[in-house]
């Protein structure tokens, strides 16, 4: 009798990391507030002595071009301006300017690679409207603007990952870029010190091969198979399209996207109300609630009436913690760069695997 076979052992994250992680999206987003630090301390006005002659200008605001992952930190920019800056920041995600567009408004065009062509030909045509560009890239064609048009300046970030996960390296050259210019309120610098301390903190708590048996693996486990849906008030509304573009690609998972006090005046019909005649979709759907301490009173009770009344059984307040909104919205950032990253291994998934993108680029590339 031939003896029997040992069982085989439920796999673990550190076995589903080691087998799906192909590109080390683990390791990118364990080093998250170590990028945030560098891209800080990287633009200074020693370094880039343009910075001086940019803040004299009266700037009518700040334009930000880019896409995808490179376009995340304008939006970002564009919640801390409206929340505490000195004017205002509009992202453009296209390859032609706005019509009302002129050179009294600083454009920053940001892309990872260089090479984004929606990126790189809205900033082409801003320069020949002689306005002001400043260029964030590891390379490509928009790093190679400077030479080319006197009124572009550039600062090189960091390579060699996906755009996605560079997002520490690009938004807080973005930050620092505005703080100098006097468009954003400079965050003091022990402050500074004691919220990355803080962020570092929380990223090991949420590391999920460090912390297997931790709230993220535990959460991730209890939305392998529900609909998800991602509600916060407007000031969070970056981080919460952060949530779905990274759940998007990194777990190949759709999420419904609400922003509060809007989606009270028409999205709440849709969940299906109170009554008898729910929609029975929603019921199974996990709704996950991006918070912090700065909301809005009244918008603090839709959110709690939402709880109350939404016909899903599953709800979790995914509370920002920090002392302000930036320390908030790069809080929710590491939950969703872990949870995403986490259900893509649950799901068999590498999280950094990007069929669908790639094949279009190719396609684009071949009927040029």
């Amino acid at each position: 009798m031939e003896p029997a076979a040992a069982p085989e052992h439920e796999p673990t994250l550190v076995d589903l990391a080691d087998r799906l992680d192909t590109e080390g999206m683990v390791g990118f987003t364990q080093a998250f507030h170590d990028d945030l630090k560098h891209g800080f301390e990287a633009v200074n006005a020693e370094r880039y002595p343009w910075l001086d002659d940019l803040r004299q200008a009266p700037w009518s605001g700040v334009i930000c071009l880019g896409m995808g992952g490179s376009a995340a930190g304008g939006d970002f920019l564009a919640a801390l301006t409206a929340n505490e800056g000195g004017c205002p920041v509009v992202v453009h995600r296209d390859y032609t300017l706005p019509a009302w567009f002129n050179a009294t408004w600083l454009v920053l065009a940001t892309s990872h690679s260089g090479n984004t062509e929606e990126t790189v030909a809205a900033a082409e045509a801003a320069l020949k409207m002689d306005a002001t560009v400043v260029v964030i890239a590891t390379g490509g064609v928009l790093a190679g603007l400077p030479e080319l048009f006197p009124r572009c300046h550039l600062i090189p970030t960091v390579g060699g990952q996906p755009p996605r996960t560079a997002f520490g390296h690009i938004f807080s050259r973005q930050v620092a870029v505005l703080e100098h210019l006097g468009l954003l309120t400079p965050q003091a610098a022990e402050e500074r010190v004691a919220m990355l301390g803080r962020l570092g903190e929380n990223n090991l708590h949420f590391d999920v091969l460090a912390q297997p048996e931790g709230d993220i693996a535990l959460l991730a486990a209890a939305l392998m198979e529900q609909p998800l849906a991602v509600i916060g008030p407007t000031e969070l509304a970056p981080a919460l399209n952060r949530f779905k573009n990274q759940m998007n690609e990194n777990a190949a998972r759709f999420v419904r996207v609400g922003v509060l006090p809007e989606m009270n005046h028409n999205e709440s019909v849709a969940w299906g109300g109170v009554g008898p005649d729910a929609d029975p979709e929603t019921a199974n759907q996990a709704l996950l609630l991006l918070t912090w301490h700065g909301m809005h009173p009244r918008v603090k009770q839709r959110l709690d009436w939402m709880v109350a009344h939404a016909t899903t059984e599953t709800a979790w307040n995914l509370v920002g913690e920090g002392t302000s909104l930036l320390e908030c919205l790069l809080y929710h950032c590491l939950v969703m760069d872990w949870l995403s990253i986490t259900l893509a291994f649950l799901h068999g998934k590498d999280p950094a695997a990007i069929g669908p993108i790639n094949a279009l680029k190719a396609h684009l590339n071949s009927v040029q």
